[in-house]
């Protein structure tokens, strides 16, 4: 009988800690904002940036020292595409600089004097591109226009001096292999169905962190003794229906934020979404349990509210790069890759993009899956750990200082 009554108190005083942990969320302008505002307006705000995909009709400038209609032709065949726009014609190549250095556009093309003489003689010919390179996704458009019209016109030539009789045959003595591109896992080959995935789960886990670690620094701030724990409370005298409490508050709110950021947002925004609703739940929900105990034991380092809004700003852009989904994973050291592996976030983007994005099954996943298991077992011992600690501290202070 008083086992039962055992589990029936810690349940009770679970519960207690939960309402009372919902109550500080409510009253704290703070903890709101990052657990409601920012994954309501940061997803879409990030995803309508990038809602083009692509960029088109770069600016460039042209310095055509051959004027001929050979060079003309090819101006006009880079101008007719979709991705450059001839903005300027330069004299030379000085004052096509200085139009780089304004602004004014995103790259050269420098045409050469002999250009049209070359082909004549059947000898090769060559335009060289200069490139801003601060915006690697202009240089990519301002490059491949190039690369895409000197093929074209490549083509071209070689079908007049072919000596063919029909197009097929010309076709063929052109290019006698073709290729067909099919852009896999992102058929638009933008860089918002490409990197905002990974973001969308990163988001999730650096929000639940600051709002578990801002609402801990009000706590201490509002505790005579610094601690996390009040003191006095029965409903606070053990570790376990602390820990539990406030896990339920958080993982109530993470369930409509969660299912908002990984299945909403993508929605909305036309992204690849190829995983189905129980895939989905299957990863969100031992994700945000690691991330909820993840933020339980960072939050036990904050003594103060604004050091965790430091700390985790700080490491928000590496932890992005750990992921490996903006920076390859193959590429990343092996010690870099062992510190990825203590948060949330890392196993967490992987098995998300890998579902969401490039259709995986949850056994393609499973040891992502997994992983995050046992990052959140092993943060719920020791978030139980530091709590012990904290009820400890808090007791021993009230018995030297009543």
């Amino acid at each position: 009988m008083s086992i039962f009554h055992s589990l029936y108190k810690g349940l009770q005083d679970a519960c207690y800690v939960w309402r009372r942990e919902m109550q500080h969320i409510v009253r704290d302008e703070g903890v709101l904002i990052f657990f409601i505002v920012v994954p309501l307006v940061y997803p879409l705000l990030y995803s309508w940036i990038y809602n083009n995909e692509t960029v088109h009709e770069v600016p460039v400038a042209v310095v055509d020292n051959s004027h001929t209609a050979l060079s003309r032709q090819f101006i006009r065949m880079c101008d007719a595409t979709a991705d450059v726009r001839v903005a300027y014609y330069a004299q030379d190549l000085e004052e096509a600089k200085s139009l780089v250095s304004r602004q004014l556009v995103r790259g050269i093309y420098l045409i050469p004097s002999d250009f049209e003489q070359n082909v004549n003689r059947m000898e090769q010919s060559v335009v060289s591109v200069y490139c801003d390179m601060s915006l690697m996704l202009a240089y990519k458009a301002i490059f491949q226009t190039a690369q895409m019209v000197s093929m074209q016109l490549g083509t071209e030539l070689q079908a007049k001096l072919g000596g063919k009789y029909t197009a097929r045959e010309e076709a063929i003595a052109a290019r006698p292999l073709d290729y067909a591109d099919v852009p896999v896992f992102n058929p638009a080959g933008g860089y918002g169905s490409f990197i905002l995935p990974g973001v969308l789960i990163l988001i999730l886990q650096q929000t639940l962190v600051l709002g578990i670690g801002l609402s801990a620094g009000t706590a201490r701030e509002e505790n005579r003794y610094g601690n996390l724990i009040p003191v006095g409370n029965p409903h606070y005298g053990h570790t376990l229906p602390i820990v539990l409490g406030k896990c339920m508050c958080y993982l109530m709110v993470y369930a409509v934020m969660g299912a908002w950021l990984v299945a909403a947002v993508p929605r909305l925004f036309h992204f690849p979404q190829l995983a189905t609703w129980q895939q989905l739940l299957g990863l969100l929900f031992p994700y945000t349990l690691a991330c909820i105990f993840f933020g339980m034991v960072v939050s036990c380092l904050v003594r103060y509210r604004e050091n965790v809004m430091l700390l985790m700003v700080f490491v928000s852009v590496p932890l992005l790069f750990l992921t490996g989904i903006s920076w390859p994973q193959s590429n990343i050291p092996g010690y870099w890759q062992g510190v990825s592996w203590l948060f949330p976030s890392t196993f967490g983007a992987r098995a998300y993009v890998r579902l969401n994005s490039m259709g995986a099954t949850m056994s393609d996943v499973a040891m992502e899956y997994w992983s995050l298991w046992l990052q959140a077992g092993a943060y719920f011992a020791l978030a139980c750990a530091v709590y012990r600690f904290q009820l400890h501290h808090a007791r021993r202070h009230a018995i030297d200082c009543p």
